[in-house]
């Protein structure tokens, strides 16, 4: 399209006319016209705009089934409900306790790990590295060795965190005497466990697992996950919902960044701990523990976010998602209508500043469970609560502020109950909608941190990453053959 902004002679013809004028150029969606455009000195106006799907031809049908207007109702009326169960959950942390003892299923030899199904073959590098730390911190193996020898032999049962009602950081491996937190939904009864904070050495959720990873684990075990099961007993439940709320009110997204999330919750916990059983030295371990990182409340935020999306599972014709998780092969997404079904495309890389020593070609795919708090409109989804993030996962502060308002356009709602002051105290954005991002071919945004590609090293740096969109595709279109 284009305007002439000067007169031109009447003789010639239109064609002539067009381009002997100064043009005035309105470009629709494709980068590259623009600027070739702007090289020749023209003036240009572009538009934004992608082809629902992609171009995808099935998840462009499945949409335009799922837009028709009897059956748009239905489903807005839906995901009105969905958003409403998660956004009015209310999950309290009420207790830690063994693995075994709680976790639904959990059996001496099961281990959960993050993400999709996935079995012991296909895991990769820091998956294999934290599953056979955990093999030896059981006692089913005497070593590294003997524990692949073990996850390649059939006695282990590998299954998912999400399909557990947990969820996992990174390799999200827990095992039957690990600690976990225990989270139930005050409002709809539900309940969701997450294992307990390494905090950020060399440890077995980044695929470590050396003999000090192991120590401390056993550490965990015998101490710092009885010390907090006895503190969980004198404090009482713990809100977390204002937590989170009071944490991104002092400048956390809550997934990568956890200062005040994490002197928030110590500061619940602190009269317990001092109350516990345990000695004087003990306690000193704790506390020294959970200083030495900020991460300390990260899965608590987790486990969170768990609760109130699970909330949502179930509710018949909805087309908000309840998970988004990794496992490093491969990146899953789950829906509110088809519950209990995975749509999976391939893990991504994750981009952002690598620790020194590193370079991109050392990075595992991304993975964990982690994107939960994605899922329910913090971490990623929030950077703009949290500006100091791009130190650590790269970027800007405008880019961190246009990160929520983009994801705005894929949700349905914006969460009155926990809210972000730099955007006059807007509400996260809440309940990703599979049509949305379809339509708008606009993915969600995660920030993450990144494992190394090989067992047994662990974190090397944290940066940005996206769903792949072959997973919005699959469910777009079962949902559309599941609804029609």
């Amino acid at each position: 399209m284009s305007t002439s902004s000067e007169a031109v002679s009447p003789e010639l013809t239109p064609a002539a006319r067009l381009f002997s004028s100064d043009l005035n150029v309105v470009n629709v969606g494709l980068a590259m016209f623009d600027t070739d455009i702007s090289a020749q000195g023209a003036q240009v106006t572009t538009l934004d705009w992608t082809p629902p799907g992609g171009g995808d031809a099935e998840a462009a049908r499945a949409l335009d089934l799922l837009e028709r207007p009897e059956l748009a109702a239905r489903i807005d009326a839906a995901n009105a409900e969905a958003v409403e169960r998660i956004m009015s959950a209310r999950p309290m942390l009420t207790g830690f306790a063994r693995a075994l003892d709680v976790v639904p299923g959990m059996t001496p030899t099961t281990i959960l790990h993050s993400g999709p199904p996935l079995t012991w073959e296909r895991m990769n590098g820091p998956m294999q590295g934290a599953v056979t730390g955990a093999i030896v911190f059981e006692g089913l193996a005497k070593d590294l060795d003997e524990a692949a020898e073990v996850a390649a032999s059939g006695r282990i049962t590998f299954k998912p965190c999400h399909e557990a009602d947990a969820v996992g950081s990174m390799a999200g491996v827990t095992s039957a005497s690990m600690y976990v937190h225990i989270v139930k939904n005050e409002t709809h009864g539900n309940i969701a466990y997450t294992n307990l904070s390494e905090q950020m050495a060399k440890i077995l959720r980044m695929g470590a697992n050396d003999r000090s990873v192991i120590d401390r684990l056993v550490w965990m075990r015998d101490v710092f996950g009885p010390m907090l099961k006895e503190a969980v007993e004198f404090t009482g439940p713990i809100d977390l919902r204002l937590l989170l709320s009071q944490a991104l009110h002092m400048g956390d997204e809550c997934h990568n960044r956890n200062g005040a999330g994490t002197l928030l919750l110590f500061q619940a916990l602190a009269p317990g701990l001092l109350r516990s059983s345990f000695t004087t030295e003990q306690k000193k371990e704790v506390f020294d523990f959970v200083a030495s990182s900020d991460y300390f409340s990260g899965p608590t935020w987790m486990a969170m976010a768990k609760a109130a999306l699970d909330a949502a599972n179930g509710v018949e014709n909805s087309t908000v998602l309840t998970a988004m998780a990794r496992n490093g092969v491969e990146f899953g997404i789950r829906v509110a209508g088809l519950p209990g079904q995975w749509f999976t495309g391939p893990a991504q890389q994750v981009v952002g500043p690598m620790f020194a020593g590193y370079k991109p070609e050392d990075s595992g795919l991304d993975i964990g469970d982690s994107a939960i708090t994605e899922t329910y409109g913090f971490g990623g989804f929030a950077m703009s609560a949290a500006p100091a993030i791009v130190a650590l996962v790269g970027g800007t502060v405008a880019e961190a502020v246009q990160y929520t308002r983009d994801m705005g356009e894929i949700t349905t709602a914006d969460n009155a109950n926990v809210t972000i002051p730099a955007l006059d105290f807007q509400g996260l954005p809440t309940g990703i909608d599979v049509r949305k991002v379809i339509d708008t071919g606009i993915l969600p945004i995660i920030n993450t941190a990144i494992a190394h590609k090989d067992a047994g090293i662990g974190m090397i740096g944290a940066g940005i990453t996206h769903p792949p969109a072959e997973a919005f595709t699959k469910a777009v279109t079962a949902l559309a053959d599941a609804l029609a």
